[in-house]
């Protein structure tokens, strides 16, 4: 069962939209002009992880398969389309179509950002892990973001308890963070590649979802309104009138 919500319930989602993506934005720019204090905060971080990667093989063993296996994109956005493929089966095809939609143009809009802006990954002696592609934003972390959004958005949109609710929001939040610092322990992301992904990535889903509230807003809003205006026009007629049969048809 569904739970409804007010045309307004677009506003929010917008709102983040907007300032999750001036702030990624803000972060892009501030790399790309060689801001000195967040250059060298990347640089510090980079280094302190890395030195203990090389020090404790058991810890970069398990964030390789945290990020290989767990957080990794192709997982999340399974995430995604089985969650879609759940929504569409309770008769929201439209629901499970835009969500899908915007798990693709989530992975497009990640790969043009990276060629555009085409940023060297960290260089290592000794490196733990290797990964492809410029480096930021982190893919990672863009695609964990933007996935986790969205499914806290189609838990919202069902009957779960508050209980469950929280559950799932703190689920999202500790995967978007836990793939940030998994990428950076590898030495295979600076710090500000996986701020700049997941601001991005939350971004994206909630001008997506956004959108789509706005959408369905209409719609819902047009359907009775047309049929009102259809009586008006008609007012000796029946509702089967309207709608095309003769009276006194069937």
């Amino acid at each position: 069962m569904e739970t409804s919500e007010a045309p307004s319930s677009r506003r929010p989602w917008l709102r983040t939209a907007l300032a999750l993506g001036a702030a990624g934005a803000v972060v892009i720019v501030l790399v790309a002009v060689g801001w000195r204090p967040l250059v060298a905060l990347d640089r510090a971080v980079a280094h302190v992880l890395h030195v203990r990667a090389l020090a404790h093989p058991d810890w970069t063993g398990t964030n390789r398969i945290l990020t290989d296996w767990v957080w990794d994109p192709v997982t999340m956005r399974l995430l995604v389309l089985a969650a879609a493929l759940w929504v569409g089966l309770r008769g929201e095809r439209l629901r499970a179509v835009w969500c899908a939609v915007t798990a693709a143009a989530g992975a497009g809009v990640q790969q043009a950002l990276k060629a555009l802006l085409d940023r060297e990954r960290p260089q290592w002696e000794h490196p733990v892990d290797s990964a492809q592609y410029s480096a930021m934003p982190s893919g990672h972390v863009m695609t964990a973001a933007l996935a986790c959004t969205l499914l806290v958005w189609l838990v919202r949109r069902t009957d779960a308890g508050a209980p469950s609710r929280a559950l799932v929001l703190a689920a999202a939040v500790l995967s978007v963070a836990g793939v940030a610092l998994t990428r950076v322990a590898l030495g295979v992301h600076w710090l500000t590649d996986t701020v700049a992904g997941a601001a991005l990535g939350v971004a994206l889903a909630a001008a997506a979802i956004g959108a789509f509230e706005s959408f369905s807003g209409r719609t819902a809003r047009r359907g009775p309104s047309e049929r009102a205006d259809s009586r008006d026009r008609h007012p000796g007629r029946t509702g089967a009138d309207v709608n095309g049969a003769r009276p006194g048809a069937g």
